[in-house]
């Protein structure tokens, strides 16, 4: 009588039409076999050309679509290929620091390495017009003393635009997803007096520095700037090893857990 031989193994992952399809359009888009802004072939055509269903190839479609590799221009149904942009890595990068439970702390360590190169970037690079944004929002910033809402949200558009002044789009994208789960945690720590104020000190600092083209300054300052978010946020009480959560109250911004 034989018996039964017990064996430990992996389960296939079967991997379906639609994402076939999608994994086969992105290898050609990323290749450059089809270049950014070239016109797709209709449902029709695609669907002939992969041998599957058209259903197949609209579910394809949807996923490329919400990844920001297929675009459709307002007001027409033609597919064109298009080039990711921010917002599309940023929708991705949120929900894997979310689920994976990124800490706050991991987020400072990371911000302390772009924010700073981002700065002394922007020394480098900025336009006269991007200095004069940057100094008007220095001097709303002093205006809105004593509003934390406010403080925190023209400190994220300053850094945001530090990052585009700094003409790196690779730095752009990698901070794109990070300083919208970083900054929007530091209101309660906007509400305390001296945090505000320092705040406008070291954006003052950093502003100098940029309109005179010195990036070393404007690197150091910004490093000062960091290390004093994570000062405050624990003096605050708020514990800086806890994972980022998503607030259901909270609009889409994210905070550390409390």
């Amino acid at each position: 009588m034989k018996r039964a031989v017990s064996i430990s193994v992996t389960p296939i992952d079967v991997e379906r039409a639609y994402q076939a399809v999608a994994r086969s359009i992105s290898q050609r888009v990323l290749s450059g076999d089809w270049p950014v802004g070239m016109a797709l072939p209709g449902e029709f055509a695609l669907a002939d050309a992969f041998g599957v269903h058209r259903s197949t190839i609209r579910e394809a479609i949807r996923v490329l679509e919400q990844d920001g590799l297929l675009v459709r221009p307002q007001g027409t149904k033609q597919l064109l290929v298009n080039a990711p942009t921010g917002s599309h890595v940023a929708a991705r990068m949120t929900a894997a620091i979310v689920l994976q439970e990124i800490t706050f702390l991991e987020l400072w360590q990371t911000m302390l390495a772009l924010e700073p190169a981002s700065a002394e970037a922007a020394a480098l690079n900025a336009s006269p017009a991007e200095i004069d944004a940057l100094r008007d929002n220095h001097q709303s910033t002093m205006r809105a003393l004593g509003d934390a809402d406010r403080l925190v949200h023209l400190d994220m558009e300053f850094l945001d635009a530090i990052a585009g002044a700094s003409h790196n789009r690779a730095l752009q994208l990698c901070r794109s997803a990070l300083s919208g789960l970083f900054y929007p945690a530091f209101l309660p720590v906007m509400r305390s007096g001296p945090a505000a104020e320092r705040l406008i000190v070291a954006h003052g600092h950093i502003l100098d520095a940029i309109a005179q083209r010195d990036g070393v300054r404007a690197r150091d300052w910004m490093i000062k700037h960091i290390d004093d978010f994570r000062r405050g946020y624990e003096k605050a009480g708020l514990d800086i090893t806890l994972p980022v959560v998503l607030p259901a109250n909270h609009h889409g911004n994210l905070t550390s857990s409390r």
